[in-house]
């Protein structure tokens, strides 16, 4: 029998062989070769997927891809296209031994970094004085709207970041993702700007520490005996020396590896936390014994600390008078009678304490704030003062000053740097374990954590500390210290230690996270001249882009002012910040299929309220600034825009929207849209009855349910006739669709073609339908009615013409069965489930449509089931494990089963019930003959079909001339066949039995020595023998199409086991036939496979990924 099959194999005109009298092909399937059909028989051989063996090639079976699938490092799903553009950006590359990178959890791969950067130079040195200049209702306002701005565009970050895998690259990757590569690259080019110059500041908060609290002899630059410009310029060139020493340090620490910054992580959280609980315990200490930290006044002028011993002009000892060191510093000589300034003689001199305590009622005083002039006396408020305002100010250097003019904005912009840390964590995502889960947790967490630290601190600094102290930036007025660090228990010296380290961490994992962001910028190459930068170690480090950031971190300390460098980062962060919330509300707005956060908590008004505020911020802190960091941003939009569409200007806004039109139509023909752009843009195309009325009203229901208002769709149909004859009769039915079309509120576009054939009328559609890059790339049309039927013969042809054209034209394919079972659009499921049957992967159609239709009200309380099938030489629990982990991935919660399909015998019933596919395809072709031969031809049949099967009682058949009876006879033979059937099933296996078989139901096994044959299994009767012995017309058949009979009865009965009661089927559709000699048996096989469910929905892929696990 297998020379046989080969023999028809050879070619489509081959030897006859005998039986039906008509060469037999053993694969009328497309992509199908004779040399290939041999092999594949042989693979597939007893195996249950026979069905599907002719596009093994372009859709692989299941169980072949999940475990690639699972595991996104191993070339997922959507991956492979950015390893495509790498290459071909990048050309070839020796392959690198993969390197395994630190795997960091939510705490020490997010929290901790955030922690550091949050808590990092302007707690320490900054806040007390934020405090005292712009009072306590002016500072909480200042932290409550930055720390609100930072954790909205946290929840916008965490929704971005939870939809799909984050790789390196984090928050740069996430925008440019979202808005595209120009939008990225500018922004993203902006942000790691703001965080190299961030890890300069940090730099410089660190040496201002050293050098001003800690050791002040290191200086370099002498400040002793200067005054104004001069030793703001010595302390200016010590900056700069000690903060190249110290950048050169940790850069070195950096090129040695990530995970000696993550050790040392721990070492320096530990002094943030260390002092953070200080500060909290020297607020507690205060209300029971405040530290002595005393303030010398003259009048209400606030005295610095080294320009005096005692704070007097004269004091007595034995009876004698004698002057202070505070006396000489104002006057002449040390004489009692000597000239003194005008100020000192007219006011007296008092001493108060720095830190009166929580309990004594400073807060009022401290409420409002007190913004001061550059080189202003600090001056205590309610202090009476005798000054002759026309006077000029002398000995101004004995005099606490302020060294920079203040206002409400300057304070914004220097504070918002310290919310900016929120970013530390997802910058690092290439090191996270889980990204997804990681980057939310850590980053809302640490954004509490530190805002509510911050606006506690702000109350608690205007409760506890005199006014004067709080607005002296360096502390001159309390002998030197740091003014947080007075607060401080037990010892001011945990507070400049502890702030000491928290800005060396924070300048640590800036220098970490900023080469990791220009190192993802320049490996999707969309700025030429930073791919260099894309290179590093052979274990991923950027060691290029760790030079270039310590080259731009250099030019920070350069600068040396901190209060300079703050305004400038906190307009780069600010844009960064906004498109990050710009994209989250765009995102959510479109409601792209690929939008699937794991992260619930957003809303597209919180994001456009962060939006807001983010651009508020800007301006308020410095206009010019902002726009400036606007420029750059354009500049390098326009850079990598360089060579975009033309602008055209037309008349008002519709000249605007036409070119935007065109515009956008241009761009979409540049190439085909990546994976995660992919929507079903459908094509319906449905039929029309004589009074032009759509005969499947419901094919619309399904795409609005589908499509939830969103995306391209077409509604087509075709009206047989001439344009110049039928031109009426199209209109009325253009009318008619496009009122079905809103009435079930599916908003595309209604299209009718007059033609005089309506299977060319619907080929035309397929071809023609869509504008430029805006075409269809789905095809919806409705299993064909009673194909059966003569009637109906050439729909159904028309019908597989239709999956030819989709297949050939690359084209999605969506087939409700039982259309009109469907929902409409007002039902609503209270339960059930959507199963999917992932037989073969054709592109990923079958995972997306599920989660589209639950975006519809109708299908949104149904849960989705996914079952896959595993064969014998499959692992099924590991399969499942893959398939959880695949799905965890996509962001598709469903249940997952894998269903085991064990190798079985291929049974009577179903060579039965090819003999009845292959005789009733025979019959229709004789359909075509005349009357003689054609009643000879059934007779014939009848007769044959008669000698095969035994039964007590046969039939008289007499010969029909109609091709309605023709087909009454197919139908008989049919009820021979389920009569054979329900003999086989229902005879008991007991061994006691008479009429059982010794080895069970009778079967033939269908094995590789076919060639001499199919023979009884073994054990099996003389009964069975006689009942079931090998009848000629089954040697005969097409082995191929038993097989593809045996694979849809097998999958038929699982499916029905366990979708039965499911509200819909999803299920892989399989391939076409390749010419018209398969037809009637593609019906067959899709009939069979579909037999007993109510609502199915057969999917075949257009060739390419539909939906991927990245971002």
């Amino acid at each position: 029998m297998l020379n046989n099959m080969t023999d028809c194999e050879e070619a489509e005109g081959g030897p006859n062989i005998q039986g039906d009298g008509n060469p037999k092909e053993s694969s009328p399937f497309i992509n199908s070769t004779a040399a290939s059909d041999v092999e594949k028989s042989q693979q597939y051989d007893g195996k249950n997927m026979a069905l599907f063996e002719e596009e093994m090639d372009t859709s692989p079976m299941v169980s072949s891809l999940l475990s690639s699938l699972a595991n996104y490092s191993n070339l997922p799903t959507g991956s492979k296209e950015h390893e495509e553009e790498e290459n071909n950006e990048e050309g070839a590359r020796p392959t690198k031994k993969p390197v395994k990178a630190p795997q960091l959890g939510t705490l020490m791969g997010v929290y901790l970094p955030c922690i550091q950067n949050i808590f990092g130079v302007i707690l320490f040195l900054r806040m007390t004085w934020m405090v005292g200049i712009g009072g306590v209702f002016g500072s909480f306002i200042i932290v409550f709207m930055c720390c609100s701005t930072t954790m909205l565009t946290a929840i916008s970050m965490s929704a971005i970041a939870t939809n799909g895998v984050v790789p390196a690259g984090g928050s740069y990757y996430m925008i440019s993702r979202s808005l595209g590569p120009e939008f990225g690259g500018a922004v993203g080019i902006c942000f790691y700007l703001g965080t190299t110059f961030a890890g300069a500041m940090y730099i410089l908060g660190c040496i201002e520490i050293l050098l001003i609290y800690i050791v002040p002899q290191a200086a370099i630059f002498k400040l002793e005996g200067l005054e104004g410009p001069e030793a703001e310029a010595a302390l200016l060139n010590n900056m700069r020396v000690y903060g190249t020493m110290v950048l050169s340090l940790m850069a070195l620490v950096v090129f040695v590896g990530v995970k000696y910054v993550n050790k040392l992580a721990l070492v320096f959280l530990a002094c943030v936390i260390l002092s953070i609980v200080a500060v909290y315990a020297g607020v507690i200490k205060t209300a029971i014994d405040p530290p002595v930290f005393p303030v010398c006044l003259l009048g209400n002028r606030t005295l610095v600390s080294k320009g005096y011993d005692i704070c007097a002009k004269f004091i007595e000892i034995d009876n004698e008078t004698i002057t202070t060191k505070l006396w000489r510093s104002f006057c002449d000589s040390d004489s009692l009678n000597a000239t003194c300034d005008e100020y000192f003689t007219n006011n007296n001199v008092t001493e108060i304490q720095g830190i009166p305590g929580v309990t004594s009622g400073i807060l009022a005083e401290n409420l409002f704030g007190n913004y001061l002039e550059k080189g202003m006396i600090l001056e205590k408020r309610g202090f009476v003062s005798e000054a002759d305002p026309d006077s000029s100010t002398t000995s101004t250097n004995r005099y606490v000053l302020a060294d920079i003019t203040s206002f409400f904005t300057l304070l914004v912009g220097i504070y918002f740097p310290s919310v900016t840390g929120i970013m530390a964590g997802s910058n690092r995502s290439g090191d996270l374990r889980d990204a997804q889960k990681s980057i939310p947790i850590g980053t809302i967490a640490a954004i509490t954590t530190t805002s509510t630290v911050y606006m506690s601190c702000v109350v608690l600094f205007g409760a506890c500390i005199e006014g004067v102290v709080l607005r002296d930036k360096f502390g001159e007025g309390v002998n030197g210290n740091l003014v947080i660090g007075t607060l401080a228990w037990p010892s001011p010296w945990v507070i400049v230690f502890g702030s000491f380290f928290s800005t060396c961490g924070a300048g640590l994992q800036s220098l970490t996270g900023a080469p990791r962001l220009l190192q993802a910028i320049s490996r999707d190459g969309i700025i030429p001249f930073l791919r260099v930068f894309g290179h590093g170690k052979a274990n991923g480090e950027p060691t290029w882009a760790l030079l270039l950031t310590a080259s731009i971190c250099e030019i920070g300390i350069i600068i040396a002012s901190l209060d300079s460098v703050a305004p400038i980062l906190s307009m780069f962060f600010l844009m960064c910040y906004m498109f990050v919330n710009l994209a989250c509300a765009l995102q959510t707005l479109l409601r792209t299929p690929n939008w699937r956060p794991r992260f619930k908590f957003y809303h597209w008004a919180l994001s456009f309220l962060g939006m807001s505020l983010c651009l508020s911020l800007m301006f308020i802190c410095s206009w010019y600034y902002a726009i400036v960091a606007m420029g750059i941003a354009t500049c390098i939009y326009k850079y990598i825009e360089f060579c975009g569409a033309e602008k055209e200007w037309g008349d008002g806004i519709r000249g605007i929207s036409l070119s935007a039109a065109r515009f956008a139509l241009m761009r979409l023909e540049e190439g085909p849209p990546h994976t995660k752009n992919w929507r079903p843009q459908i094509l319906v195309l449905v039929s029309m009855d004589a009074e032009q009325n759509v005969e499947q009203p419901r094919l619309l229901s399904l795409t609005n349910q589908l499509k939830a208002g969103k995306g391209l769709t077409i509604v087509g149909t075709s009206v047989h006739g001439t344009f110049l004859d039928n031109y009426n009769e199209s209109q009325k039915a253009d009318q008619s669709l496009r009122k079905l079309m809103e009435t079930e509120k599916v908003k595309g576009f209604s299209q009718v073609v007059i033609s005089s054939n309506l299977r060319d009328g619907t080929s035309h559609l397929i071809q023609v339908g869509g504008l430029g890059g805006l075409k269809h790339n789905t095809v919806m049309v409705s299993w064909p009615r009673n194909w059966k039927q003569p009637e109906y013969h050439q729909q159904f042809r028309n019908f597989i013409e239709i999956v030819r054209e989709t297949t050939i034209a690359s084209l999605a394919l969506l087939v409700p069965k039982n259309i009109s079972s469907y929902p409409s659009n007002g039902e609503r499921f209270t339960e059930g489930h959507i199963d999917v049957w992932w037989i073969v992967h054709d592109g990923g159609m079958l995972m997306l449509l599920p989660f589209l239709l639950r975006q519809h009200k109708v299908w949104r309380k149904c849960k989705i089931r996914i079952f896959t099938v595993a064969q014998m030489d499959d692992n099924s629990i590991q399969m499942k494990k893959d398939l959880i982990t695949f799905l965890y991935h996509l962001r598709i919660s469903a249940e997952v089963e894998v269903v085991e399909m064990l190798d079985s015998d291929i049974s009577a019933y179903t060579y039965e019930k090819t003999l009845i596919m292959e005789q009733r395809s025979q019959i229709i072709k004789q359909m075509h003959l005349t009357k003689n031969e054609m009643e000879r031809e059934i007779q014939s049949i009848t007769d044959s079909s008669r000698g095969s099967i035994r039964r007590k009682h046969p039939p008289a058949l007499r010969s029909q001339h109609s091709t309605e009876e023709a087909v009454t006879v197919a139908e008989k033979l049919e009820e021979e066949v389920q009569l054979i059937h329900s003999k086989i099933t229902s005879t008991p296996t007991s061994p006691t039995s008479p009429s059982a078989p010794a080895g069970g139901a009778a079967a033939w096994t269908d094995n590789k020595d076919a060639a001499k044959g199919r023979t009884l299994a073994p054990g099996t009767s003389e009964a069975g023998k006689d009942l079931f012995n090998m009848k000629p017309e089954w040697e005969n058949l097409n082995q191929t199409d038993v097989r593809r009979m045996h694979t849809a009865l097998r999958l038929n009965e699982v499916i029905t086991k366990k979708s039965k009661e499911a509200k819909l089927v999803l299920l892989n559709m399989p391939g076409p036939p390749r010419n018209r000699v398969g037809d009637e048996n593609y019906m067959e096989f899709l009939e069979v496979l579909t037999e007993g469910l109510n609502r199915v929905l057969l999917v075949r892929g257009g060739g390419r990924e539909v939906i991927t696990i990245y971002s």
